[in-house]
């Protein structure tokens, strides 16, 4: 009797073990490695897949890790944008108290969107490795600014910006004589632009901007734009994307609008000969300026965004407005002026969705009577924007 109830346990255990082993071997084999992510492209019309991209490009900074990715409650496409750029050119300013107050007070004047800039450089024109710079912005206060924007109830495009160290040319002429060269630049470019286009999703980014003013390689290379730039941020970043191109010799040869969702214009059209024009003068120099912008927007039929506008507070800004160089002496008069006549050519355009003045800084006491620059702060050109900003569209 002892022995059969031995046996009978024996058995037991034995048909147990043996189910385990057959569960184990049927069940459906775990990859080791990470799901493949499927996401609808925003504009795109159909499904894209892709492996979540690392954060690329020599000498970066990974962004800081998040408990979960942020959700994304985008408004609805396309919408028009009150915006303003902010800009630093230091590491840490971003992350700071005084930057929080100041995207308090961009919000109190009536702007909704907000272009956050953070730029990386190449040494010179025909250098193919993009890399951060001494003032790049880190990750991490880049991710505050997004955070202390959006508590203070602004939209966010993201706009990284590429520079180069070397003087005498500008990123606009940006060109390689093989295809080597080319590959290798845009291999990095690539690299530079979807670490950003990633950070902008894992924090809530409303718009991503793909590349600034960068006129030969956008006008002679835009098959690469598609593939090697257009098509990975789009498997990472599932808001609309624009780019920014220079008014001058690129905007109307750029064929790659019809894979994004905004055209966007860096519209510094000169507007007339004179120092000190009057208002008038300024209406009619927009006139010409708006035929050619009317009829390539009727040929791409996209909304348009003024991704950047501006204007010094110094006399003479009004015949070269894209020059950093300081006219000789302080005009808010001309620069507010300036404001008001774009605002008017622009406003009620109905393929017209908005504009980022160029600039806003971080501290919110920077500007002022006696400033020739950009900067719009604690000037009557931030008058110009509050007031218009409050009307309806």
């Amino acid at each position: 009797m002892f022995f059969r109830r031995k046996l009978l346990i024996f058995i037991l255990v034995a048909a147990a073990f043996l189910a385990g082993y057959l569960a184990s071997v049927m069940a459906p084999r775990v990859s080791s490695q990470k799901p493949v992510e499927t996401k609808f492209a925003f504009g795109a019309g159909k499904k894209v897949s892709g492996a979540p991209q690392e954060a690329a490009g020599p000498s970066r900074e990974q962004a800081p890790a998040a408990a979960a990715q942020k959700k994304v409650d985008r408004p609805p496409f396309p919408q028009f944008q009150k915006g303003m750029t902010y800009v630093t050119w230091d590491r840490s300013a971003y992350g700071k108290g005084f930057s929080d107050m100041s995207l308090e007070k961009l919000a109190s004047i009536g702007c909704g969107y907000v272009a956050i800039i953070t730029t990386w450089y190449q040494g010179d024109y025909n250098i193919t490795q993009i890399k951060r710079g001494g003032s790049t912005p880190t990750d991490e206060s880049l991710i505050h600014a997004i955070e202390s924007a959006h508590k203070a109830g602004l939209k966010v495009m993201l706009k990284p910006h590429l520079d180069l160290v070397k003087g005498g040319c500008w990123r606009g002429e940006i060109q390689f004589g093989n295809d080597t060269d080319w590959e290798t630049w845009f291999a990095s470019y690539g690299d530079f632009i979807t670490h950003y286009a990633k950070l902008a999703e894992d924090n809530g980014v409303e718009i991503f901007c793909i590349g600034v003013e960068l006129t030969v390689p956008a006008v002679e290379k835009p098959d690469m734009w598609v593939t090697k730039v257009i098509e990975p941020v789009r498997k990472v970043f599932s808001g609309p994307i624009t780019y920014a191109a220079n008014w001058n010799e690129e905007y109307q040869n750029v064929e790659f609008w019809d894979k994004l969702d905004y055209a966007g214009l860096d519209a510094y059209f000169p507007l007339s000969d004179k120092e000190d024009p009057s208002l008038d003068d300024l209406r009619q120099g927009w006139k010409p300026h708006m035929e050619a912008i009317e009829t390539w927007q009727k040929f791409i039929n996209k909304p348009v965004l003024l991704t950047e506008v501006g204007y010094k507070s110094s006399t003479g800004t009004a015949r070269t407005p894209w020059e950093h160089q300081l006219g000789r002496e302080v005009d808010l008069k001309l620069q507010s002026d300036c404001y008001t006549a774009m605002l008017e050519a622009f406003w009620d355009k109905p393929w017209f969705y908005g504009m980022y003045w160029w600039y806003w800084g971080t501290n919110d006491r920077m500007g002022g009577s006696t400033d020739r620059g950009f900067n719009v702060q604690n000037k009557p050109a931030q008058a110009v924007v509050r007031d218009w900003y409050a009307k309806g569209r």
